[in-house]
């Protein structure tokens, strides 16, 4: 590489990283939100203990909040030991491990492509889109920004056991494909995108047989099927797994067909974001599943058809595609239909069509070079403008919840955890338990008064507005509901509050820190 060349990458990784920073930037007087922050950070003894050698084995064997990943949970304590309990500076790794990645995505696109520009933009579009707020400006997803550092260091070390191959360079593939998958399980599927890389733009495929290319990534195979493995064994113990009888496999299949095309549509038209969307269960409309699996199927025809004279359409399309795969939902964890978070990672392949496809597409128009710098600068100021905007939202669980329960239907989640973060602690200022009571009636109507937690929450609210009968009447009624479940802890909680409503107490929590 000459030196100019290096000149201008060095440049591009500059304007993306303070570009990125200045966007970003505002996470840093953020608070922490009441939706998991609790159990990954500021309620967390085990995490508040700092690194320590218990505190080290607990990461390696606990399977709270679900999940096995170890690595996120020494990065909460090695933050906590040096931030305490001042939110913003979470805020701040997140976007420090978000620009990191945005620079490596550049320089490994870069490296495999020989291509300067295209590789620019899609880090450009990976840096600034909406979609990518949630997995940086929400601290428990910690996640999503690691796990993808990890994931872009192993297709980086790839290139170079590929440019050189030995022993060595393979070693350090393995190991960082395993140390993401100690930070979050979805790096299961990228064994199958180096494949896609091997196809375009490394063209391996010219040199080497499939059976080949597979064989050399038998230990990343294992790896992620032991992963896979592991987390389906925690998610299940810790019943985040929902059966079969509660969501029958057809209408998982039915979401999924409609989600793939709703996560694309957001990519073009990224409105009515929120932090969570109502899984349609037995709701959803047959006639977007149906145009849903028609425009998936003649985009994958397309992409077959053209693939072969542009193979950066097989290798984008089918990254997208595969790359959803665990979090799509033909296993469904937990209760929601989608998730922005899920697209950290996987939008990257659309982004990569759209990068090489464009110039394709223009590449016999006049003044192709100024309608393309045209073109990107507009996008890439149209994304980083709803994106500052769409920030402000994640500035306090108030806010964030509000204007989910503002874009959504039916958001029960949203008004359960608005209406609890209004009820427990007088201190705040958003304490207001009578748009409490409001917000978990409404919660309580859409899941029809069978779920435990929006009655709870609905207790919680009468109590602090000094309706102890109330309380006392919902709280023994969810604790007959709860009476043929395993939820032991919530049982416990609820007695707990039980005895406090007869006493003529309401339950209260500090929740100054997220106010």
């Amino acid at each position: 590489m000459d030196t100019s060349s290096n000149r201008r990458s060095f440049l591009i990784c500059l304007v993306l990283g303070l570009t990125t920073f200045a966007v970003f930037y505002q996470v840093h007087s953020f608070k922490f939100i009441t939706y998991d922050d609790p159990y990954y950070v500021y309620k967390n003894p085990d995490i508040q203990s700092g690194i320590t050698f218990e505190s080290i084995k607990w990461a390696f064997t606990t399977d709270s909040t679900a999940n096995w990943h170890p690595l996120i949970w020494l990065s909460y304590m090695l933050d906590w030991q040096l931030f305490g309990e001042n939110a913003g500076a979470h805020h701040i790794t997140n976007l420090i491990f978000h620009i990191v990645n945005t620079l490596l995505l550049f320089i490994v696109l870069k490296q495999m492509t020989g291509v300067l520009w295209q590789s620019a933009f899609v880090a450009a579009l990976f840096a600034l889109h909406p979609l990518h707020i949630e997995s940086v400006a929400w601290v428990s997803e910690r996640k999503d920004v690691l796990s993808t550092f990890f994931w872009l260091l192993t297709m980086w070390a790839y290139l170079r056991y590929v440019n050189k191959p030995g022993i060595s360079r393979y070693l350090w593939t393995v190991s960082f494909l395993a140390l993401g998958l100690m930070a979050k399980p979805m790096l299961v599927t990228l064994p199958f995108v180096l494949l896609l890389l091997d196809y375009w733009p490394l063209e391996r495929f010219r040199r080497r047989t499939l059976f080949y290319l597979i064989e050399e990534k038998i230990p990343f195979f294992v790896l992620s099927a032991a992963s896979s493995v592991v987390t389906f064994l925690v998610q299940r113990s810790s019943m985040a797994v929902v059966s079969l009888n509660l969501l029958p496999l057809k209408f998982r299949i039915f979401n999924v067909l409609v989600s793939y095309i709703v996560y694309i549509k957001k990519m073009f038209w990224p409105d009515h974001l929120a932090i969570f969307y109502p899984h349609p269960g037995r709701n959803v409309s047959i006639t977007f599943v149906i145009i849903s699996a028609s425009l998936l199927m003649a985009a994958t025809v397309l992409v077959i058809r053209f693939g072969k004279n542009r193979r950066y359409l097989v290798t984008g399309w089918f990254w997208y595609i595969g790359t959803l795969v665990p979090v799509i939902g033909i296993i469904q964890v937990g209760i929601q239909g989608m998730a922005d978070r899920y697209s950290y990672i996987t939008l990257t392949g659309l982004f990569i069509i759209i990068a090489w496809g464009i110039p394709d597409l223009l590449a016999k128009w006049r003044y192709e070079k100024i309608i393309l710098a045209s073109l990107a600068l507009l996008i890439v100021s149209t994304i980083s403008i709803c994106t500052y905007n769409q920030l402000r939202y994640w500035r306090n669980t108030s806010t964030l919840f509000q204007h989910a329960i503002d874009v959504t239907k039916d958001n029960f989640m949203a008004m359960n955890e608005l209406a609890r973060f209004l009820a427990v602690d007088p201190k705040i200022t958003a304490y207001n338990p009578y748009r409490a009571i409001q917000l978990a009636k409404e919660a309580c109507k859409i899941t029809h008064y069978s779920d435990p937690e929006n009655l709870d929450t609905l207790a919680v609210a009468y109590a602090a507005a000094g309706n102890f009968s109330k309380a006392i009447e919902i709280t023994e009624k969810t604790l007959e509901l709860c009476q043929s479940s395993d939820q032991e802890t919530l049982k416990k909680e609820l007695e707990s509050r039980l005895a406090l409503y007869k006493a003529g107490k309401p339950y209260i929590e500090n929740e100054q820190q997220i106010d």
